[in-house]
């Protein structure tokens, strides 16, 4: 592959790279070949996730009969946002359901409205028969947003819980572990609650390793973890554990749906999208751009500044020496990193990989990168990611930036806020989790 474009736009061609990535993790043109040949009869739609209403739309654009029902996104995760960051038509794509209502409600702690939904699907979906047909809609974010509390335990227990997990450095597959055993909808226990008709769900996967049963917390297939599992995990991050958590999930009822419980037995599942499919159209797009483009895993986790040292260093292998691979070249890569949070500050996971990088790389000449989450979404904040370029370095300098000292306290968005490098794309109505692109350039001669 020649290299095209000597005077290559670094920042242009990384955006372009993520406009594709998440262009491919929407659910248009993905759902349809996943549904029954028959799409005349009547169905119960309900769902949860950052990407609830893009697939809500999508749905009933392809199905040609009645359907009814609700499903809930995060505040703001309705409609696409007008987002003068890339050029996207289906980022522009407005969103509106006409047949199935979408609430919001709020991600990544959850709150009322979340539990009155959650509260509302089960109530839709109770006493049916084997002739009902329910599709269930499920993405990222799904676990805090269709959040409804286990017997005996208060919304306040749980929102205790997420926020000291958030905090932990725990993995997300750790986190959905504990969030199985506190639901009465995740886990399974939704499949429980519509069986016996026939359930449907279609999923954007926003997990390492595409593992349903960890995606929105499997609520509508067989969990193989334990309530014994749960505890040990609050334990090994030193959690705190309120009094009522603790005596239900020491009681047996906290107990999951298992493989190959008969309330299963009509149901099936489909991924829709997933992390290596995006990042698979953001490679081909490099190589049409006429750059090579290698991925190096769609499931990489771990702390965001350790996983920043480990690309950095690739980065310099292939800038310095010619390996593994020669420049130029797009180095890609997905996944759900995590952060320990200690400091007070602001931002992300990827806006912490980020600002680790550019501490690693310390402005070198050849190498350029752009991290961000597809949900448009990087941690609570309003920007998606952030990007750097050789000159972000001198003139983060010249500003005074400590980027150790903005490290320490976890607050990559003010550090790349005052360097005017935060890619801000507004909620994209899907997640495909981490997306990150270092783009290598020759030496300069």
């Amino acid at each position: 592959m020649s290299y095209v474009n000597k005077n290559i736009n670094s920042n242009a061609f990384l955006l372009s790279l993520f406009e594709c990535a998440i262009d491919e993790a929407l659910p248009y043109g993905h759902i349809a070949k996943y549904l029954p040949d028959d799409k005349t009869g009547k169905a119960i739609v309900i769902g949860a996730g950052k990407a609830a209403a893009s697939m809500a739309a999508e749905l009933e654009a392809v199905w040609q009969g009645e359907l009814q029902g609700v499903v809930v996104t995060r505040y703001g995760h309705t409609v696409a946002a007008n987002n003068p960051h890339m050029a996207s038509d289906l980022l522009k794509r407005t969103t509106t359901s006409s047949k199935i209502e979408v609430i919001e409600a709020a991600h990544p702690v959850p709150d009322a409205a979340g539990q009155a939904v959650g509260e509302r699907i089960l109530s839709l979906v109770s006493e049916l028969c084997e002739d009902d047909v329910v599709i269930c809609l499920l993405s990222g974010g799904g676990s805090a947003l269709m959040s409804l509390s286990a017997e005996g335990l208060t919304l306040s227990d749980k929102q205790t819980i997420n926020k000291a997990l958030l905090k932990s450095g725990a993995a997300i597959d750790e986190m959905n572990c504990v969030r199985k055993h506190l639901s009465a909808i995740k886990g399974g226990r939704l499949a429980k609650a519509v069986h016996p008709a026939k359930l449907i769900s279609l999923a954007i996967s926003d997990v390492p390793g595409d593992d349903t049963s960890v995606i929105a917390s499997g609520p509508t297939v067989a969990d193989s973890t334990t309530r014994f599992d749960a505890l040990a995990i609050l334990e090994r991050y030193d959690i705190e554990i309120p009094t009522a958590v603790f005596q239900w999930l020491n009681n047996p009822k906290s107990e999951t749906i298992k493989p190959n419980d008969p309330c299963l037995a009509n149901s099936e599942i489909h991924i829709v999208a997933t992390p290596q499919s995006a990042l698979e159209a953001a490679a081909n797009k490099a190589i049409q751009q006429g750059i090579p483009a290698y991925i190096l895993s769609d499931c990489i986790e771990g702390e965001a500044r350790d996983v920043a040292k480990v690309h950095a260093a690739i980065a310099k292998q292939i800038a310095e020496k010619g390996q593994p691979f020669k420049a130029p070249c797009v180095l890609l890569s997905g996944g759900e990193t995590t952060v320990t949070v200690k400091g007070t500050g602001r931002g992300g996971r990827n806006s912490e990989f980020l600002l680790s990088l550019y501490n690693e790389l310390q402005g070198h000449p050849q190498i350029h990168a752009l991290a961000g989450d597809t949900d448009g979404i990087d941690g609570v904040e309003d920007n998606a990611g952030a990007c750097i370029t050789p000159d972000s370095f001198a003139r983060g300098q010249r500003l005074g930036l400590n980027p150790q000292h903005y490290l320490d306290n976890n607050d990559g968005y003010h550090f790349f806020l005052a360097l005017e490098s935060l890619v801000i794309t507004g909620p994209t109505l899907t997640n495909v989790n981490d997306f990150r692109a270092l783009l290598i350039l020759p030496a300069k001669k």
